[in-house]
């Protein structure tokens, strides 16, 4: 293996509070930390804990996000081939909506270093608290909002649906706040024809500040959600429309009884 390595790390979305105990031993041992974290209160904390911390150029000015991506992915790898140790340090869990992250490590391990990522805690943890969701109960579905719909994702209305990024359906470049969203009407078009207009969905968003903030949980029958203001961190949660049904014949084969 080569001199240098990289270790990708998350931060979890609220505040400090979240920040797992590996990773933040891994940030106060490396040789270099730069960081992609959503606030200036989190960004203080890291210098404060390697002096070394820096953050991470996000350039706004390409007509793609993946080429600021890319960018960023040079940033990391730069200071890796120069022989250091690195941590890099993303919001939330460092592996879930951070294309950085995770083509930083293949990049890395492609030229002969040591790369790895730690799991920190995400969005959809935080829903599945916030809103008393078990995956485990009627399954979840979970999908990017516009690759939900350019790909014409296959889903099951019986069972929990997430789409993220919902006020970035269509855009491939950056959020512009307060910008026309229609993205978002054709997004509601699709999903009452499956749901009808009256299912009710909610719009979510995780609290940072933790316990100063709430979350934000605004339920909404589906025709209101083409009207509504979003921001770039709503993600929509659309509850089952119906129970699945029980194949009684399957309980048959697996020994279950009809009334268990």
């Amino acid at each position: 293996m080569e001199a240098g390595s990289l270790t990708v790390v998350g931060t979890g979305i609220q505040l400090v509070g979240q920040i797992t105990l590996a990773a933040k031993a891994w940030i106060e041992q490396a040789d270099k930390v730069l960081f992609a974290v959503a606030d200036p209160v989190t960004a203080k904390w890291l210098r404060s804990l390697n002096e070394t911390a820096q953050a991470l150029a996000y350039n706004t000015d390409n007509q793609r996000r993946r080429e600021t991506y890319g960018e960023m992915v040079e940033q990391i790898l730069a200071e890796v081939r120069q022989g250091l140790n690195v941590c890099a340090v993303f919001y939330g869990h460092p592996g879930i909506f951070a294309d950085p992250a995770h083509r930083a490590i293949r990049q890395a391990r492609c030229e002969g270093f040591r790369a790895k990522m730690l799991p920190g805690i995400s969005a959809a943890d935080c829903l599945f608290a916030d809103l008393g969701l078990d995956p485990g109960r009627n399954g979840c579905q979970s999908f990017e909002a516009t690759d939900f719909l350019i790909r014409q994702r296959k889903f099951d209305p019986t069972s929990a649906l997430i789409l993220w990024q919902i006020a970035m359906v269509g855009n491939l470049g950056f959020y512009q706040q307060g910008g026309n969203l229609p993205g978002l009407g054709v997004l509601a078009e699709v999903l009452e024809k499956y749901y009808g207009r009256d299912h009710e969905v909610i719009i979510y968003e995780a609290a940072v500040y933790h316990p100063v903030c709430e979350p934000m949980i605004k339920p909404m029958p589906m025709f209101k959600l083409a009207e509504t203001r979003v921001s770039e961190v709503s993600t929509l949660y659309i509850p089952p429309k119906a129970p699945a049904p029980v194949d009684a014949e399957m309980m048959v084969r697996l020994g279950i009884s009809v009334t268990q």
